[in-house]
């Protein structure tokens, strides 16, 4: 009996003993592998599930997942691509598993980056050893990433060719204020690693595209242009493409803050080319015979003079224009014509009509008169009649192509979007059109500005505009093939003395 109970006995010793021993096992037993922690870490790394990456974290940070949120969102993380290497031990209870990655980001496209997972067990569990650079080891030691947007240069406009616009082209002050329009949005990219102590590093960059903007301004025939006017102080010339508008050169040497585009200068006797116009229209034929006595008196009104009160009898309505009678026109005028005649006639070819040109612009004004005294100035081109050189070369390019057309700066989509839309083309009577071109010939051809040095293929008309705070403007509009111009020296005195001359160096100079 005694000897049973000790058998019992040593049978529940035995089963302690083994309980105990099962109990110290089952103790030390870990839970997974570092295989499976690393390969389950990766996988919802991967899939952007930071719920499931942070319960495989020992003791993750409070901001675990909005660092990983906010790197994706500040550097514009489009996707990530992972690449585990071979786990390695690295003691008996920890290991690590080296990685590559690619980020590919909005703005700069793949980044690839290299990592390392490390691991360990921790309350008998395989757990990641989550730190900063886990994530990027840029990120180590108060490292941050940052995209940062790269300024773009200045906008360069460009002639229609593609090059720089020539140096002291005089066309400065038009160009400037255009660059603005053209810099909106256009940035470049910079992925910048900073970290304390140490120099901002760039580990990516995307450079602004240069802004380039093609102009319709011409190289060749800017720089003549701007040659042309070298030693003229307050001058301009332009030059214009009859067959489109396109302005090939603008050169502006106009002091005072006048601009050539924009502000109107009595236009002397270049504006008898729209009363040709006007009284062609009412009859009067290019060869009819009319008189250019040195002076003529309107009845009952102001006398009325040629320059130096010349007299050239009877001539034709064209040797008229040619040698710019203004005695011809003055009678003519007020004897065919109304205020309202003269008026509707400067519309027609461009007056009061809206100029879009990307840099703005306006053409000038025929006010209407009952006064025969004001009429006839207007009809010479003084009196109240105003416009702008910009106005005169749209005019000497209708006349060339029968067509007149908004002169502009920029492309048509670029000035519609500045400017709004320009006026639409006008097609011309090919009768008076056919007419004006005959006597602008005759203009270089025997008139005042004839053996003046122009090619013989040029047509123009010269005009000088008397004005009361001093020496009077200088005027020539012309054109020959397809480039029509308008030349102006503000207080320069006679059209064939100051203006024809630029012309001449300027068709030299092409």
């Amino acid at each position: 009996m005694r000897r049973r109970r000790l058998i019992v006995l040593v049978i529940a010793v035995v089963a302690i003993v083994g309980a105990g021993a099962f109990a110290v096992i089952a103790s030390n037993r870990i839970k997974g592998s570092a295989a499976q922690t690393a390969a389950a870490y990766f996988a919802a790394w991967g899939k952007g599930d930071l719920l499931a990456m942070a319960r495989l974290v020992h003791q993750p940070p409070g901001d675990f997942s909005v660092r990983h949120r906010e790197l994706s969102e500040d550097l514009q993380v489009e996707s990530l691509q992972l690449t585990p290497g071979a786990l390695r031990g690295t003691g008996e209870e920890s290991a690590e598993v080296p990685f590559s990655g690619v980020r590919v980001l909005a703005e700069l496209g793949e980044w690839p980056f290299d990592g390392v997972l490390r691991m360990a067990v921790r309350d008998r569990a395989w757990k990641v050893l989550w730190t900063p650079e886990t994530l990027h080891p840029l990120l180590k030691d108060g490292g941050t990433l940052e995209l940062t947007e790269i300024d773009a240069s200045p906008a360069e406009l460009v002639t229609s060719e593609g090059d720089k616009i020539p140096v002291d082209s005089y066309a400065e002050a038009y160009l400037e204020p255009l660059r603005p329009e053209f810099e909106q949005a256009n940035h470049g990219w910079a992925l910048v690693a900073k970290a304390p102590g140490r120099p901002d590093q760039r580990l990516l960059t995307r450079k602004p595209e240069a802004e380039v903007e093609r102009t319709t301004l011409s190289r060749p025939v800017q720089a003549a242009a701007a040659r042309a006017l070298d030693g003229v102080d307050d001058s301009t010339i332009i030059v214009i493409r009859p067959s489109t508008g396109e302005i090939l050169a603008l050169a502006d040497r106009l002091e005072d803050n006048y601009s050539a585009v924009r502000d109107v200068f009595p236009p002397g006797s270049v504006f008898k080319t729209i009363t040709a116009a006007a009284l062609l229209k009412s009859g009067l034929d290019p060869q009819a015979q009319v008189g250019c006595p040195g002076t003529y008196q309107i009845p009952f009104h102001r006398l009325y003079s040629n320059d130096g009160e010349v007299d050239r009898g009877v001539v034709t309505f064209t040797d008229a224009f040619a040698h710019s009678c203004n005695t011809t026109f003055v009678e003519q005028t007020t004897t065919r014509l109304t205020s309202a005649d003269l008026r509707v006639a400067a519309e027609e070819w461009g007056f009061g009509r809206s100029i879009a040109t990307g840099i703005g612009g306006s053409c000038g004004a025929v006010p209407e008169t009952d006064d025969p005294d004001m009429l006839a100035a207007d009809a010479i081109g003084q009196g109240e009649v105003v416009t702008t050189p910009l106005c005169m070369a749209a005019l000497a390019a209708a006349v060339e192509s029968g067509t007149w057309r908004s002169p502009r700066l920029l492309s048509k989509e670029q000035v519609r979007r500045i400017d709004g839309v320009p006026h639409g083309d006008v097609v011309m009577d090919s009768r008076l059109v056919s007419a004006l071109r005959d006597m602008m010939a005759a203009v270089v051809d025997h008139g005042t500005a004839g053996g003046a040095g122009l090619p013989a293929d040029v047509s123009g008309k010269t005009g000088t505009a008397e004005v009361p705070d001093g020496t009077s403007h200088a005027w020539f509009i012309g054109f020959r093939d397809d480039l029509a111009f308008c030349v102006f020296v503000r207080h320069g005195g006679s059209g064939r003395s100051a203006a024809v001359p630029i012309a001449a160096r300027f068709f030299s100079g092409l």
